[in-house]
Parts: structure tokens; sequence; C-alpha cells
């Protein structure tokens, strides 16, 4: 780590504990082409630091958002589960808020249009807000989708609301991980928010990826790992309110937080209180759960590692389901490349063709799989485990077996 101590990206504080080192990872979505395999690749720390003073869990490492996310690899649209999970959310917020054609739903981080789609679809206006040049134009080109091509911050908030387009529901679905300026951002979320209205938020679960070991979700494009706890804090000191939250299971695991103007906690809902008093009961203001989690990452690549190992030793050839960032972690924290590994299948064209980063495996489309039917696949999108395992049914008929790496090795 620096010499210069690290700042909280939330409450400021510098006097944070190292809860588990990854090493130095090249960057998990900066995928290579043929000729850029002999070249050197840049790495960068990867260590995961605590925050006593409002708990929140976060990288220490911050790469520049334009170096990440202006051409961006990730198209939400791949996924059916994305695409259902997009669709019932936004039919439940049209029927529960009464939306119109005379309100308007804004989305942070709106990749392809994915969820934005259904509401226009429904008549109700839509503005989307996504930084990555090539997946603003997909938004806009094939599904019509007013998208702004910046990043979202307060002064972009400030700008919208001079021009009279205050949203009567925000949506940011797997953004707050990857913002550097927390409370840049969620200031700009209490500026852009109508009197009345709602922010309906998405986060990876802090207390998932611990209970079931998902560290391959810690890459570089996450900075925080956020609990109830280190929400609430964050929100309220921008006079922001949580008044309910749900446990949803997509991304292995995920909190969805409905936050309104105001600190009055009556607006609360029980199930909010509860799930406070259960962090606190389970300690997420002390350090011992997440070295706990550390020991059992240890015990994992240990075991993962041993199987690959005693596989190829009979001769197996083993593939790989999922050019994933999740996928890029596993694969180099775990040393797992060419030697180990023979090739891997992703169902997104745009990573097809390519070679993952610092492992260096071809990418192919899946239907590779039944061309070259191997004798299993490590499956790094284990997220959508059920998707992908019943897409692959043939090749199972086959014989073909699945490893599936979290939260424990299995084969399936």
């Amino acid at each position: 780590m620096s010499s210069t101590p690290f700042i909280c990206r939330s409450c400021g504080e510098d006097n944070l504990e190292l809860v588990l080192s990854l090493k130095q990872t090249p960057l998990a979505n900066a995928l290579l082409t043929f000729e850029q395999l002999t070249e050197p690749e840049k790495t960068y720390a990867l260590d995961l630091v605590f925050c006593s003073n409002c708990s929140l869990i976060q990288i220490t490492e911050t790469v520049p958002p334009e170096q990440l996310f202006r051409e961006y690899l990730y198209f939400s649209s791949f996924s059916d589960t994305m695409l259902q999970h997009a669709k019932v959310l936004a039919y439940r917020l049209i029927t529960s808020h009464r939306l119109s054609s005379n309100s308007l739903v804004i989305e942070v981080a709106s990749n392809d249009g994915y969820l934005l789609q259904y509401y226009q679809n429904q008549g109700v206006p839509v503005l989307g807000i996504e930084p990555a040049v090539n997946i603003a134009q997909v938004a806009q080109e094939e599904r019509g989708i007013d998208t702004l091509c910046e990043f979202f911050n307060r002064k972009l908030a400030q700008r919208l609301k001079d021009d009279d387009r205050q949203a009567d529901v925000i949506h940011a679905n797997n953004v707050l991980a990857h913002v550097p300026d927390l409370n840049g951002f969620v200031a700009g979320l209490e500026l852009l928010l109508k009197p009345g209205g709602v922010a309906v938020i998405e986060v990876p679960y802090l207390k998932d990826l611990i209970d079931y070991v998902e560290f391959d979700t810690i890459y570089h494009e996450h900075l925080s790992y956020f609990s109830l706890t280190s929400l609430d804090r964050l929100f309220r000191r921008h006079k922001l309110l949580i008044v309910d939250v749900e446990r949803i299971p997509i991304h292995g695991g995920s909190l969805r937080i409905f936050v309104e103007h105001g600190t009055e906690q009556k607006k609360r809902s029980d199930a909010v209180c509860e799930l406070l008093q259960k962090e606190a009961e389970w300690g997420v203001d002390q350090v011992i759960p997440y070295q706990a989690f550390a020991t059992k990452v240890d015990r994992l690549r240990q075991d993962l590692l041993a199987l690959i190992g005693d596989l190829k030793a009979q001769g197996m050839q083993i593939a790989v389901y999922g050019a994933s960032a999740k996928g890029s972690t596993l694969l180099n924290y775990f040393g797992l490349d060419r030697g180990s590994l023979d090739f891997v299948v992703d169902r997104s064209t745009v990573k097809q063709g390519f070679y993952t980063p610092g492992a260096h495996l071809p990418i192919y489309a899946p239907e590779k799989l039944l061309e070259e039917q191997p004798d299993y696949v490590l499956l790094l999108t284990w997220n959508f485990a059920d998707e992908i395992l019943a897409q692959q049914a043939e090749f199972r008929r086959r014989g073909g077996l699945f490893i599936i790496p979290i939260p424990e090795v299995r084969i399936v």
C-alpha cells in the first residue's frame, strides 16, 4: 500500500485496516488482441480495506473512470436474466408510482437501454445517462433511448435540474460501487430527484460477498462494497433517507434500496430497521468478519487449484465459461492460465476474438463447447448459473460437466 494514508471515500477517515490483498492484477475488462499478447500488461494493486468509522469496505486503488468506462464491454442485454429483472422492476414502478406521459424516469449508468426500454414502451418519458460511448450509441440507435453520454455527478444533476428535468424515478443499478466521489454522486441524486420522487438503487450486498466467499466480485471497477449500514450513513449525510430495502438474488446477492428526500425515521419500513439491527449483531462495524472472509478465500483457492491440478494430471480438457470481470479476478489471483485451462467461451459478441487479461485465454462463442466437447467447464459467471446451465443442456447431455467455484468448489 502507498505510504500516503488512504482516505475513506465516504467519510474521509484515514485510519483503515487491510482485510485482503489480491496482489497486482491487470484491469478486469482489459481484453487483449493477439498482437498485444507479447506486450507488457499494466497491473494495479487490488487491496481491500475496512473503515471502522462508517463501516465501508473499499479498495485503495482508483483507476481513472475515463480509462475504465469510456469504452465498455459489458452489455446488460446479453443476459436474459437481467432483461427479465429489469422488466419486472419497471412495470412495478409504473404501477406503484402511477407513472404516465407526464413523468420522467432517469437511469444513471443506463447501459444499452435494457431497463429504460420497458418504461418507454409504456409511454413513460425516459433519459439515460451512460458514459461509455459505444454503449450509449447502441441505446440511442437500436432502442431509441434518449441518452446523455456523460458521467453522473453533482454538476450534471444541477444542469438537468436547471433545465427542469428532475425525475420522478431515478434508477442507479450496479453503478454506486464504481464511483470514486461517493458524496458528489449522492448529492447529485438529491438534486435530481423531484420532491416526492424515489431513487431505486441496486448494489451487490457486502454480507452476501462475505457469506458466500464472492471475492471475485472485487476488481478495480468496484471501488466500494456496501452494507446497508454504510449506505445509510452515506445517504443521511445528504438529507436522503432509505425508506425501504429488499434483498434480491441478482449478481450473487444484492440490496435494492428505495431512497426519498427527508430524515424522518418514522418513514422507514420495518425491513430497513431489521436489517440494520442484524448487521449490527453480525459485526458490520468490526474487522473480525472480514478477516475470517480472507481465510475462506485462501481455502477456496487451495481447493480449486487442487481439483484442476488433479484433472489436468488425468489428461482432462478444461474450458471456461465467462470472460467476465469477476472471472479475471479469480484467474489472476489463483494463477490459472493457459497451462491449466484451454479456452474461454462467452455469449457477448463484443468479447469474442479477444484474449483474457493476465491469463491470455482465447475467447470464443459458446458453440465452441459443442465443437470441442471439453471434459469440464469452469463456470466463472456463476451468478448466472441457472441460465447458462439451461443453455448448455446439449453439452451436458453429451457428458460435459461444469465446475462451479463459488461459494465452494462443486461439480454439476
